[in-house]
């Protein structure tokens, strides 16, 4: 049934990111082709939907322009303009772990929580709490199990509540009643973002209080200010309109303190974002936590995609990547993206209220939330424009700042010709990038000024790093691969691989010359951390300088890389003496293992006062902090 359930969710995640990128394409296309004598008309400005007749008319444009495409219409020139367009590590609080944040103040979920005395963390569909108040003699307090059809991912922590979020498979009621309908039973299964509340005042006891859902497949979510935030994806089924009009286009949402089941959102909390003619929507929902029985969940739809999502303790931005369909091919049926741009959404958070402030369309499109940043009342953010395999239009990258109204104030444009941002980094006045394609420069830009950003420093080393975490104000931590050049008989270009994982300590107290002072190399090809997609997986002791990750290690084989080991590695990390292993957690080497127990391998390390914890999905480890010797081991 658990292969079943996650198989369900794959695939429509699948179908989802599909979508996505299908509305995505279309929505250049259709910018000057909305007809006039219809409801719905494209607006620069935010609309309220007013009815049903609103709703329809904008997903009957949805499809309209799906057929075109499908159809091999061609794009016309006009319909294809190109618009022109405060840190913290997080890490710990107290003398225990907290999650890896990228914004001070601003929680992010994260599938381990600990509060000093217990861990709380996701082993398959159940949450397990267990107390460390001994490292010596863990227990396990308390084991939350789920239904088949809820599948928990994330966890936030909010003094005596605990905050579950997954996703949950569901039927709609009005779908099931139809029996124009009864054939929607045997296609995937709606999916609602679920978030279930326990009062864990007593661990041992934990009782839910409270149970919240909206439609959709979860975006991103935060806790600040006590304020739960969260943001679902919704890819509503309007091809359905063809056989019953009266098909619900809206999003469902649930409130266990109001609702016996699902129910459609009012039409005066959905809106059409500016310019957008995608057939998604962006839900946003945010609930005070103090008191999560009582206070009210305030849900706000909006028409328009969303991917990225970074998030200040006064502002939400989401971004959404625009496709323009290269003309040349639009008769061919063939699409090859052209440009791509980004909208971003800006919207001002008061407690539970979330209010749309303004976009702006940028030239080229956003990595991820490290990409962008809030500073002083300015967004900042880096974008890469192209391909590098397009000779015709090469890539390069892009640095903008916006003020409060979402206006560029400031910008540098074309830097690292034919490469793309792999990381990047804001910290107060400074930004800087890492771009690849056979080097790894480390830009280093001013942006202390925002009508006037420069660049300052650049250094060119071998490899790339895909993560940059702030060591102190004048050094950076980067982690990421080495790369092996591989010259190819009778290619112009060499050929690029990864090597082992690389760790380098940057000094960036001169900006205009910056240095690499220590590297790490570990394994060979095909070594890997989850740091290099997740920064939840840094674990981060400031006061001791130690720094800490998951890791798999492979080592070069007969034909292909092969398994070594597993586990995790410790390393002190200071500008006086560099990147020193201090911990080796690492599970012995077994010739006869070629692949990696999944159930043991290691997904986060958190540290409570002088012990370091190592949880995986089916064990707990604890060590002590100095020694780094074990000190217990309990499987739940």
């Amino acid at each position: 049934m658990k292969k079943w359930l996650l198989s369900t969710i794959a695939f429509a995640f699948i179908i989802g990111i599909t979508g996505a990128f299908y509305f995505s394409k279309i929505e250049i296309s259709a910018q000057n082709n909305v007809s006039t004598n219809q409801p719905f008309k494209e607006n620069s400005e935010i609309q309220t939907v007013q009815s049903k007749e609103q709703l329809k008319a904008y997903f009957e444009k949805v499809k309209e322009l799906q057929l075109n495409q499908q159809n091999g219409a061609a794009v016309t020139e006009e319909s294809a303009n190109t618009m022109e367009a405060k840190d913290s590590s997080g890490g710990q609080g107290g003398d225990y772990s907290t999650t890896n944040n990228q914004v001070e103040g601003v929680d992010e979920a994260d599938t381990v929580k600990t509060n000093g005395t217990h861990v709380f963390s996701i082993s398959e569909n159940n949450v397990v709490i267990v107390n460390v108040a001994n490292p010596k003699d863990m227990k396990e307090e308390k084991k939350i199990s789920f239904a088949q059809d809820f599948y928990p991912t994330q966890l936030l922590l909010s003094n005596d509540t605990l905050m579950v979020i997954g996703q949950k498979n569901v039927f709609r009621t009005l779908e099931m009643e139809s029996a124009k309908m009864m054939d929607s039973m045997y296609l995937p299964m709606d999916s609602m973002t679920t978030v279930y509340f326990y009062d864990i005042s007593n661990p041992a006891s934990p009782k839910q209080t409270r149970e919240i859902a909206t439609e959709g497949y979860m975006n991103g979510a935060r806790l600040t200010n006590d304020t739960l935030y969260y943001v679902t994806t919704v890819y509503p089924k309007f091809w359905m309109m063809e056989e019953d009009a009266d098909a619900e286009l809206r999003p469902f949402t649930y409130d266990s303190k109001s609702d016996k089941e699902a129910k459609p959102m009012s039409y005066d909390n959905i809106a059409i974002l500016p310019s957008s003619t995608g057939g998604n929507y962006s839900i946003i929902s945010a609930i005070d936590v103090s008191n999560p029985v009582k206070n009210v969940l305030k849900t706000k739809g909006y028409l328009g995609g969303s991917e990225q999502l970074y998030m200040s303790k006064d502002n939400l931005y989401l971004t959404s990547t625009i496709y323009e369909t290269n003309n040349s091919n639009a008769k061919k049926m063939i699409w090859n993206p052209g440009e791509m741009d980004t909208e971003v959404f800006k919207f001002a958070l008061n407690d539970a209220s979330v209010q749309f402030v303004a976009s702006s369309r940028l030239t080229g499109t956003i990595l991820n939330q490290f990409s962008m940043d809030e500073h002083n009342g300015y967004f900042r953010t880096v974008t890469t424009k192209g391909n590098n395999w397009d000779e015709n239009k090469v890539s390069e990258n892009n640095l903008f700042i916006l003020d409060e109204q979402m206006k560029t104030v400031g910008q540098v444009t074309g830097l690292a010709k034919e490469e793309r941002i792999y990381s990047a980094r804001f910290m107060g006045d400074k930004a800087y990038m890492v771009t690849f394609k056979e080097t790894d420069p480390l830009f280093v830009i001013d942006v202390a000024e925002p009508t006037a950003p420069k660049v300052l420093g650049e250094l060119k080393i071998p490899g790339f790093s895909n993560y940059l975490h702030p060591l102190d104000e004048n050094h950076l931590i980067g982690f990421g691969y080495e790369t092996i050049v591989d010259t190819q008989f009778g290619s112009k270009q060499p050929l690029i691989m990864t090597g082992g994982m690389k760790i380098s300590l940057f000094d960036v107290s001169d900006f205009t010359k910056p240095k690499e002072l220590d590297t790490e190399i570990i394994g060979d090809q095909g070594t890997y951390s989850p740091i290099q997609y997740d920064h939840h997986a840094l674990f981060e002791h400031k006061e001791k300088g130690l720094y800490g990750f998951p890791i798999s290690i492979y080592g070069k084989g007969k034909e292909y890389a092969e398994f070594k080991q597993a586990g995790a590695l410790v390393y002190e990390i200071t500008p006086k003496n560099g990147i020193v292993l201090k911990g080796n957690l690492l599970n012995p080497e077994n010739p006869e293992k070629e692949y990696e127990d999944w159930e043991s391998s290691i997904q986060r390390m958190i540290y409570v006062e002088d012990s370091l914890y190592t949880i995986a999905m089916k064990e707990i480890k604890s060590y002590n902090l100095n020694s780094f010797k074990q000190l217990s081991k309990m499987s739940y």
